[in-house]
């Protein structure tokens, strides 16, 4: 004792001296209940370890899928004006190293990306492209480009290609006049261009012939088609910048255009300079995002420098050779980041309410393990033990079981997934460290405490009101908690703020990380514990009003003649104080309700949208060489087996449409409207009754429907539909528009009506419905795009994002209800020792096993049927409240918050799974007390 006489001197707090027998005696008698919890901390801190490591991985993997998915909208653009070629003679000077040229200027748009953002982008591809010019030779709307392709990092020109007939193009003069000087007012200069099979098979042009071109001032463009080529790999990126260099594309000039694209060569590429006005010809270098390269940390530092980079761009107006950058990529990436905001957030409802059920379990079965030790942790108490010694020794046994629990579930979670987080394993294994002791130490001091009961009434009633004001104040912090919560949800959302705006330029990569945290990052964790202080809040409602409803019961009980019915029940009303078994079993119903009710809405919103995007069963769109077909392909596909409806339309994306005093680019459908309504009303898609008023309205102006996503087109608006070479169509909008596939506007017109004011269309989408839609359309034998709803509806299931918040619904879903079961197993261990020593007493009088056991049942079930019944409808109640607050929306593709939608069977199968426990907990129960001897039961104590 010496030792520690030194360390701790006379007058000084002394730790409690443990003794380790005592310590160790008691976690071998209590070997299975440490055991279940340490099962439950390691389930818990597995299932908490994995889910943040898996987040960011399928943030990672969300960022990649839509970069992907954005295509050409992510694509890095910068553009600058061509020195100019003023010659010493009022002429303009031929500059036969213009492609150098071209190449040092990709070569400087490279060098100011930085090498963060260069590291994530493809090499560049430098393009020179003409005006738009108008091919002559036919009514039918043509347009025609001139288009140069340089690629970057070692490519020799442009994209590889073989010449099928004739060869590249040559340029216009002998070497010698390289640097020829050209009057501005001279003849056309001529140029050579190379078409590809299917622009010449299309304008029916070979080697050596003449383009008939105009320019929109009149002017007459000498063109030559110096060869046709074959691309050696049509999926280049490269061939992006420029389509038309390898088939027509329709509308891409205006409704009812189709464009076409000649090839220019490094020695072509000075004529098409001379063949143009000075600043006519467009020179872009374009950088296409690597899906592979951006992560969900590095797309932080590319949104920030693109910002930054469009920031300190050069005006449009300067007449410099400023890099002026242009690029979308900065939106995709904060698209990408509100949805993982928003599945980050929404993983974080679903995890939080595992953590609070398991923490209530914790508690459950600190509960039980206490009600056991308590003969023995009284009667160590009574030998002189004290409190700080008890509650030393449990603090050891708790510390070491949660932690080692702890350990395993952390190790499994790494082996599982590297880099497992722990921070949200903190909760659970503070209450399974806590807990224990606590109430072991509560339990030593209340069986000992000589505090006396007052024998003046209104001293005891004093004592019971304060019991139960503080009770009520409990309450109503948790009922505050609660309300505060649903009000931050409903005020802020549960997007963390991080998502809701960009990072500023200069802000460092973890500006933006920190919200991925599963959401509580920017958000907090009040929004996100709106769930389960909601369900605690219907579970002391409960506990409330159990006790009372059981009084009740047992009144109209006594008045009967079945006496297992008064048994039953008084048994029911003795236990019904109990908090936390009805706690636990309220909470993991309601709480796995709302995670399958979470699932099946995100399920329904996802078909749903795939019906909006699609349109259809199958939609075909058909490509410009072969739309004129599109009525009679349309025609076959309604007559195919399986086949409801098949309907053609022309669909034109970046119309020119006047609206008031702005010029929107919607989406204009051209399509039969009766024929339409027909295709709405055989899909769940909502109908339009609008479209009956797609008739002529005899002053002219065609009617049309109209949807905008930011107001600018409205019912009751006057438009004009702008056309090239031709007036311009005026329309009146007489209604809203249904919602056509992904497009925030659209404008839809009856061809007929539209063709009446002269303007014929050009079908080139059909869409069809039926169950041998995808049959018809496999089978259409055009040239076409084919879209299924299935496919779109399964890649959309597929997506990381998606699957990942569905996958971690139903796991969610089955813990929950696997610690709900536990609980309620729980809860009947920790009465068990009472109710079968009274019913075993009552055997004595002659009570049958089986009337044992039907008193047993009746005494468990009516907590179990209020959580069965009560859980399931308040976890309906919280979705209702919360899943407008989710934005769900984000992840199904629907333009609003899908609706709710209540799975019944499977709130069924909770709500079964509690009454068919009681039914197996019963008869365990009986099998292991039926070993007892009545005699044993008969002595004083007990038992």
């Amino acid at each position: 004792m010496r030792w520690r006489a030194r360390l701790w001197p006379a007058g000084r707090w002394w730790p409690p001296a443990l003794h380790w027998p005592s310590i160790r005696g008691r976690a071998r008698a209590d070997a299975g209940s440490l055991l279940l919890a340490a099962a439950v901390v390691a389930v818990v801190t597995l299932l908490a370890g994995v889910v943040p490591p898996l987040l960011r991985a399928t943030a990672d993997e969300a960022v990649q899928d839509g970069v992907r998915r954005a295509g050409g909208d992510g694509d890095v653009l910068v553009e600058a004006r061509m020195e100019r070629d003023d010659g010493p003679n009022g002429g303009r000077v031929r500059a036969p190293r213009l492609a150098e040229d071209v190449d040092d200027f990709r070569d400087r748009a490279t060098d100011e990306l930085g090498p963060g953002l260069r590291a994530a982008l493809r090499p560049p591809v430098a393009t020179v492209i003409s005006p738009t010019l108008k091919i002559t030779d036919g009514s039918v709307l043509r347009t025609f480009q001139l288009a140069y392709l340089a690629k970057g990092e070692g490519a020799e020109g442009g994209p590889h290609v073989t010449w099928i007939a004739g060869g590249p193009p040559r340029p216009a003069v002998p070497e010698a006049d390289n640097h020829a000087e050209v009057p501005v007012t001279g003849a056309p200069w001529p140029v050579q261009v190379g078409l590809s099979e299917a622009d010449a098979d299309a304008l029916k042009l070979r080697p050596g012939a003449r383009i008939p071109l105009k320019d929109d001032a009149g002017g007459v463009k000498k063109v030559l088609v110096s060869g046709i080529f074959r691309a050696t790999d049509s999926t280049d990126p490269a061939w992006g910048s420029a389509p038309a260099l390898l088939r027509p594309v329709s509308g891409a000039d205006g409704v009812g255009s189709t464009r076409f694209a000649g090839l220019l060569s490094p020695d072509s590429l000075p004529d098409a300079r001379l063949a143009f006005d000075q600043d006519a010809l467009r020179r872009v270098v374009r950088f296409t995002p690597d899906p592979n390269r951006i992560t969900w940390d590095s797309a932080q530092a590319v949104s920030a420098k693109v910002v930054a980079l469009k920031a300190t761009s050069g005006s449009s107006g300067a007449l410099d050779g400023s890099l002026k950058w242009e690029t979308g990529l900065d939106g995709v990436l904060r698209n990408i980041r509100t949805q993982v905001g928003a599945a980050s957030a929404q993983a974080s409802v679903l995890l939080t309410g595992v953590l609070a059920v398991a923490v209530l379990v914790l508690l459950l079965a600190a509960d039980l393990l206490v009600r056991r030790r308590a003969p023995a942790l009284e009667a160590a108490r009574q030998r002189g033990a004290a409190l700080p010694t008890l509650g030393a020794e449990l603090l050891v046994e708790s510390a070491v079981v949660a932690l080692s629990a702890a350990a395993a579930g952390l190790a499994l979670s790494r082996a599982v997934v590297p880099g497992a987080s722990w921070e949200w394993v903190v909760p659970v294994v503070l209450t399974a460290v806590v807990a224990g002791p606590a109430f072991g130490t509560l339990a030593a001091a209340r069986a000992t405490r000589d505090r006396r009961v007052p024998a003046n009434r209104t001293a005891r009633r004093w004592a019971r009101h304060t019991v139960q004001l503080r009770r009520a104040a409990l309450e109503a912090a948790v009922l505050i908690a609660a309300v505060a919560a649903f009000v931050a949800l409903h005020q802020r959302g549960i997007l963390p703020a991080a998502s809701a705006s960009a990072p500023a330029p200069g802000a460092g990569a973890g500006a933006d990380v920190a919200g991925l945290g599963l959401g509580l990052g920017d958000g907090g964790p009040l929004p996100a514990s709106a769930p389960v202080l909601g369900v605690l809040v219907g579970a002391l409602v409960l506990l409330r009003l159990l006790p009372a409803g059981l009084g009740l019961v047992l009144k109209r009980a006594l008045r009967s003649r079945r006496p297992l019915a008064v048994f039953g029940t008084a048994r029911a009303v003795a236990t019904s104080g109990r908090a936390l078994p009805l706690l636990v079993l309220v909470t993991s119903a309601a709480l796995a309700s709302f995670a399958l009710t979470l699932d099946a809405t995100a399920a329904d919103g996802l078909a749903e949208g795939a019906w909006r995007t699609v349109g259809a069963d199958a939609r075909l769109d058909v490509v410009p060489a072969a739309a004129a077909s599109t009525p009679a392909l349309s025609r076959r596909i309604a007559a195919a087996p399986g086949v409801r409806q098949a309907v053609a339309a022309q669909v034109t994306d970046r119309a020119r449409v006047v609206a008031g005093s702005l010029v929107v680019a919607p989406r204009l459908v051209i399509v039969d409207a009766s024929a339409f309504r027909r295709l709405l009303a055989a899909t769940p898609l909502p109908d339009a009754p609008a479209l009956a008023r797609l008739g002529a309205t005899g002053h002219g102006d065609v009617p049309a429907l109209v949807r905008s996503g930011d107001g600018g087109l409205r019912p009751g608006m006057r438009l004009e539909l702008l056309r090239d070479g031709a007036p311009a169509i005026r329309l009146i909008a007489v209604g809203t528009a249904p919602a056509i596939g992904d497009a925030g506007d659209v404008v839809l017109v009856d061809a007929a009506t539209l063709q009446a004011a002269g303007m014929p269309s050009v079908p080139d989408t059909v869409w069809v419905t039926g169950p041998g839609a995808a049959r018809a359309v496999a089978a259409s034998g055009v040239d076409a795009d084919t879209v299924l709803r299935e496919d779109v509806l399964r890649a959309r299931r597929a997506a990381p994002l998606t699957s990942g918040l569905l996958t971690l619904a139903w796991v969610s879903a089955a813990t929950l209800l696997a610690l709900g079961l536990l609980g309620l197993a729980l809860g009947a261990s920790a009465s068990a020792p009472e109710r079968w020593q009274t019913l075993t007493r009552l055997r004595t009088l002659g009570l049958r096993p089986r009337d044992a056991r039907w008193i047993a049942a009746g005494e468990l079930l009516p907590p179990v049927m209020v959580a069965a019944v009560v859980g399931p409808l308040l976890g309906v109640l919280l979705a209702r409240l919360m899943l407008g607050s989710l934005a769900l929306r984000l992840l199904t593709g629907q333009a609003a918050d899908p609706a709710l939608v209540l799975p019944w069977w499977r709130l069924g199968l909770v709500t079964v799974a509690l009454l068919v426990a009681v039914a197996v907990v019963v008869p365990i129960e009986s099998a292991l007390r039926r070993r007892r001897r009545l005699s044993e039961v008969l002595r004083a104590g007990d038992g």
